[in-house]
């Protein structure tokens, strides 16, 4: 028996909805992206990003219904990202997953977003054309599995002994990976998002043209990158104080370089400890070339990566969790709230 889950996704900027058939099978995924509009700020500003989800959230799911051939009839339950995220977003989502849920009698289920980045792994790209012709499906990842999520605010390493089952390994202390190219990006000049600024930078440079730290932070398996973000500010300005011009590129590929190698090093580390089956990556930042590239030229372990359409925030990924926890048995009501702190894992 099929099941079809209709997704709603609006936890940061990105007002997102999609129709995934038993977890895997996008059948529709629409996003309506606003990058463009907070770029003027250098950054997502909140008022602005609810704003535009309001505007947008319902002509979204029409569109990813259309885009699936089906109406609501044809939906076996409605999934929506609580948290983490904007407060403000978060509530427009929810509230929208509502009101459909109580004008269909369709089952509500809460999503953790992390939790989506990571099940989004399990999703075919590109999306079928008809729910009638099944794809060839890609193996599913095998358990357990040791995913690294590095995804705006969040950098986590969490070991994955089975469906829904999760423990945090480590996390990090202070900016994000995410968080860290943004703000280096903006230090040395280029555009907002930081990650595709960087990368791009980084391919006309050397990343052995600067020896930034690496924070290994020795016996744990948390992150640190402040102190990295910290040195290319002085480099930065010991450059600007001395009158030269900012070598872009080998700022962008030195401190791109720091961030990927400790990443991938931690993460094959704690595989290794946990005895991981093989290792995924999501996440925004898992789009990065450099760090896909260090992943896959490593034989110890299968690594698994979504295409690059699903690393940043969308939908499908919401819906193929909201699969998982449904036929699980996990259904919410109507008096659900938002979790904008809410922690894939307490431990």
């Amino acid at each position: 028996m099929l099941t079809r889950i209709l997704a709603l996704e609006t936890s940061c900027d990105e007002t997102a909805a999609a129709i995934v058939q038993d977890g895997r099978i996008i059948l529709s995924n629409t996003v309506a992206s606003q990058v463009d509009l907070h770029a003027q700020f250098g950054g997502v500003f909140p008022e602005v990003a609810s704003r535009q989800h309001i505007r947008a959230i319902y002509p979204i799911v029409d569109s990813a219904l259309k885009q699936a051939h089906l109406d609501l009839s044809a939906i076996d339950a409605i999934a929506v990202t609580r948290g983490p995220g904007l407060p403000g977003s978060l509530v427009v989502g929810v509230n929208a997953a509502k009101g459909l849920a109580l004008a269909s009698g369709l089952p509500l289920v809460g999503v953790n977003h992390l939790e989506g980045h990571i099940y989004s792994a399990w999703c075919h790209w590109p999306p079928v054309q008809s729910s009638d012709t099944l794809p060839d499906l890609a193996p599913e990842p095998q358990f357990p599995l040791l995913a690294l999520i590095v995804s705006g605010g969040h950098t986590e390493l969490v070991l994955i002994q089975d469906h829904l089952t999760y423990q945090r390994l480590g996390a990090t202390l202070d900016d994000a990976a995410g968080e860290a190219f943004d703000k280096v990006a903006r230090l040395i000049g280029l555009s907002y998002p930081g990650g595709p600024a960087i990368q791009k930078a980084a391919e006309q440079g050397s990343a052995t043209a600067f020896a930034f730290p690496r924070a290994w932070l020795e016996g744990a398996y948390n992150f640190s990158f402040s102190g990295l973000k910290t040195a290319v500010l002085r480099e930065v300005r010991r450059m600007q104080e001395a009158g030269l011009a900012l070598p872009e590129a080998n700022l962008a590929a030195s401190f791109q370089a720091a961030v990927v190698e400790v990443l991938v090093g931690k993460t094959l580390q704690a595989a290794r400890e946990f005895q991981a089956a093989g290792i995924l990556a999501a996440g925004g930042v898992s789009a990065n070339r450099a760090l896909r590239e260090a992943l896959l030229a490593q034989s110890e372990f299968p690594v698994y990566i979504p295409p690059l359409a699903l690393c940043t925030d969308n939908a499908a990924m919401i819906a193929a969790a909201g699969y998982q926890r449904f036929v699980a048995g996990y259904h919410d009501s109507l008096d659900m709230d938002i979790l904008p702190n809410w922690p894939l894992s307490e431990v």
